[in-house]
């Protein structure tokens, strides 16, 4: 089953779950409609990794929502969020820890003979390749610079 099947199908169930899925329901709802306008433009049904990028997309998106929330106390908006975080979660693969990606960081410095922050680029697309989907590129970036710093 791919990633679009199971959307449907999530939603499906959680329509019938009533209103203890409601939060699930609109998530998927959103999500949904995100992938439709994607495929739209695209003209084209989007592939698994596509569909994970628009799911990361959101993810972040409302990451940046909830430090905004926090610095106008919306304690709802909050969890309402964080709640919508946790379902979109249970569609991404399991994120690297920081010391898994310093790990593939080090093979490929290694294997591309990285020397200093100025070979970054060439350490940083074998390793997005590795990593994509699995870690923040932020986290990635700064490991790496870390790393040849």
């Amino acid at each position: 089953m791919n990633l679009s099947e199971r959307l449907t199908e999530d939603m499906k169930a959680a329509m019938k779950a009533g209103p203890a899925g409601k939060v699930r329901l609109e998530t998927i709802r959103f999500l949904r409609a995100a992938i439709k306008n994607a495929e739209i433009e695209k003209h084209a049904p989007l592939s698994d990794d596509e569909i994970l990028g628009i799911i990361q997309k959101q993810v972040k998106q409302l990451k940046e929502s909830m430090a905004d929330f926090e610095r106008s106390s919306r304690k709802d908006l909050i969890e309402r969020a964080q709640a919508e975080i946790d379902v979109l979660s249970d569609y991404l693969p399991k994120q690297l820890t920081a010391d898994e990606v310093r790990d593939l960081a080090r093979k490929v410095i290694a294997e591309v003979g990285a020397q200093s922050v100025k070979d970054m680029g060439k350490v940083m697309g074998p390793l997005m390749a590795q990593t994509r989907g699995r870690a923040d590129g932020k986290m990635v970036q700064q490991i790496v610079r870390e790393l040849l710093g």
